[in-house]
């Protein structure tokens, strides 16, 4: 199917440009130009056959979406997370599985390697991540633990300089091709330690997950370890608990919010352009009440959440910027998101469901997206915590 040419333009009612540096919109115009360039003609196709554009890794690495806070001594960018969230917001508005690519590679690779790694650790691994070189995967998520990660069964035991590594990730990103994971495992005293494995390692699996109807375009899959031999010193040093990967997952999910973002802004604009386009009962159906109403209530939407986030980054680069607060950012922009996107798919009618569109597609990611890295209950519940200071978990 002929891609239909981007003609994507940016809604920004409350002119938040205003709020951003010159770097940071030469940044997001950058990505921006790049997903109009080689993501949205391409993206479709790759979509309908759920194949995966390896392509992306390197143009990626090359942009310098992969850890752009990550230091520049490490290959990273440098950059602040304003700068951080509108890259993944551009991305996301193309497809929300190329925005997970960056996201796994930056925020759950590189960022424990680089915060919990030896520096022998960074010096090796991070710089070949960074610039595409190398796909990452971060393993957590287990078949009978997702929403409860602290009771993976996923472990390890010590053998001499050695440790010997056995259970099973599931639902991971990047994983069919990745060179490295880092994983999360309990040792021999029950506590959850990080351990980079690596491809080729002996009883190391990645079999691929097919029949998805979201995420078509991202590479997903399980990590298997049959007794994988690995080196002791690929234990991450800096972390015991669940603090190591919930730390990760607190950056990640900041991404999610920007990105989800900018899948509701991609709806949103097609959603505009169509309803003054298309004509029915002799007049542009932008014209009718109903469809004007869809339409002030995504971009009243888009709006809030644009500062949302916004504020969120400005706490981030402060350091001040709480899980809790990640958590709603995320749960919202994902809520909205999805919404404006089943809003959208219906004033587009029948030419909605198909490709000729990005609405559907984006509809369908969404259903991923809302739902991995924390459902929406649980960020809900972090929320409920939070504020109440009483545990609903247990």
């Amino acid at each position: 199917m002929a891609a239909r040419t981007d003609l994507f333009q940016s809604p920004d009612y409350y002119q938040l440009d205003e709020l951003f540096t010159e770097e940071q919109k030469l940044i997001r115009d950058t990505v921006r130009t790049y997903v109009k360039k080689e993501i949205s003609p391409i993206i479709e196709d790759y979509a309908q056959r759920a194949a995966f554009p390896e392509q992306i890794v390197k143009q990626l690495g090359e942009l310098g979406c992969f850890g752009p806070t990550v230091p520049q001594e490490y290959g990273g960018g440098g950059l602040d997370y304003i700068s951080y969230g509108l890259m993944m917001q551009e991305l996301e508005r193309g497809d929300s599985g190329v925005r997970s690519t960056a996201s796994v590679q930056g925020s759950l690779v590189m960022f424990p390697i680089y915060a919990y790694g030896s520096e022998e650790h960074k010096k090796k691994y991070l710089p070949k991540l960074a610039s595409g070189e190398w796909l990452g995967c971060f393993g957590l998520t287990e078949p009978d633990h997702g929403s409860n990660p602290a009771g993976m069964v996923t472990s390890f035991k010590e053998a001499g300089d050695h440790i010997i590594l056995n259970g099973a990730k599931m639902w991971i990103s990047n994983a069919p091709f990745a060179q490295v994971a880092v994983v999360w495992a309990k040792d021999e005293q029950g506590d959850i330690r990080g351990v980079i494995v690596e491809r080729g390692m002996e009883g190391f699996s990645t079999p691929t997950t097919h029949g998805k109807w979201s995420l078509r375009a991202s590479a997903t899959g399980e990590l298997v370890f049959d007794n994988v031999k690995v080196p002791k010193q690929n234990i991450l040093p800096g972390v015991k608990g669940m603090k190591g990967p919930l730390s990760c997952l607190s950056k990640a999910r900041y991404g999610i919010a920007w990105g989800a973002l900018g899948a509701a802004m991609d709806c949103y604009d097609t959603a505009l352009r169509y309803s003054k386009e298309r004509v029915q009962f002799d007049r542009a159906i932008g014209g009718f009440q109903l469809q004007q109403k869809k339409l002030a209530e995504m971009i009243t939407e888009i709006t809030k959440a644009q500062l949302l986030v916004w504020r969120l980054g400005v706490l981030m680069d402060k350091g001040a910027a709480t899980p809790a607060q990640v958590s709603m950012a995320k749960r919202n922009s994902c809520e909205i998101a999805t919404n404006i996107a089943r809003d959208a798919r219906q004033m587009l009618g029948g030419m909605g469901i198909t490709g000729e569109y990005s609405v559907m597609r984006h509809m369908m990611n969404l259903e991923s997206v809302i739902t991995y890295e924390g459902t929406h209950d649980v960020h809900l519940l972090i929320t409920g915590m939070d504020v109440t200071g009483l545990n609903a978990f247990k």
